[in-house]
């Protein structure tokens, strides 16, 4: 009995072994850098992550051999600082050019902010939006211009933010309409 439990438990050492030196195998080792794909990963969870993202600032990111560049806008200044020293901490960063821009600090372009946003996420077809931590339709305001940027689920419905944006008053000019629409038509032919 002894002799049968001694073996199995060689046969069972010899599997962990070999087990273990497949997944060597397979792991690179700990001392290569990330490469970009994992470190855009990793930037996109630092910006999606960071607590004062809100649906007034517009990300976005490049990056290419491990140096970063930040672009879009954001409605407070420490927000460009925030996000430029939280990207630097990632793992494989090389460099940060902190593009972002920081859009004017004003009482009214805050109160067209508001506007925009209860005129789009009061819409009973987007209002399932407004409850998400982030939701997805971004308002940037810069001088009285909206800008809408961020995704929505089809055509329809960037049709009707740009409506209720445009009707929401104080606005300057035209709504700039940048939604993405992440279910297109299907197109004919």
């Amino acid at each position: 009995m002894r002799n049968r439990m001694r073996g199995h438990l060689l046969i069972a050492i010899s599997l962990l072994a070999c087990a273990g030196l497949a997944g060597a195998a397979t792991q690179p080792p700990a001392n290569t850098p990330p490469d970009d794909a994992s470190i855009i990963k990793n930037v996109r969870h630092e910006i999606l992550t960071y607590p004062n993202y809100s649906i007034w600032d517009d990300v976005s990111f490049r990056v290419m051999n491990g140096n970063v560049e930040l672009l879009g806008a954001v409605n407070q200044p420490f927000k460009k600082d925030d996000l430029g020293r939280l990207v630097k901490g990632v793992a494989g960063v090389e460099s940060v050019s902190n593009q972002l821009k920081v859009l004017p600090l004003s009482f009214q372009d805050d109160s067209l902010r508001l506007q925009v946003a209860r005129a789009i996420y009061t819409a009973p077809s987007l209002s399932r939006y407004a409850i998400q931590a982030v939701p997805p339709i971004h308002i940037i305001v810069d001088n009285g211009q909206v800008t809408l940027t961020g995704v929505v689920n089809n055509t329809a419905e960037k049709e009707i933010a740009g409506m209720r944006a445009a009707t929401a008053g104080l606005s300057f000019g035209n709504v700039i309409n940048n939604l993405q629409v992440e279910n297109p038509p299907a197109r004919k032919g």
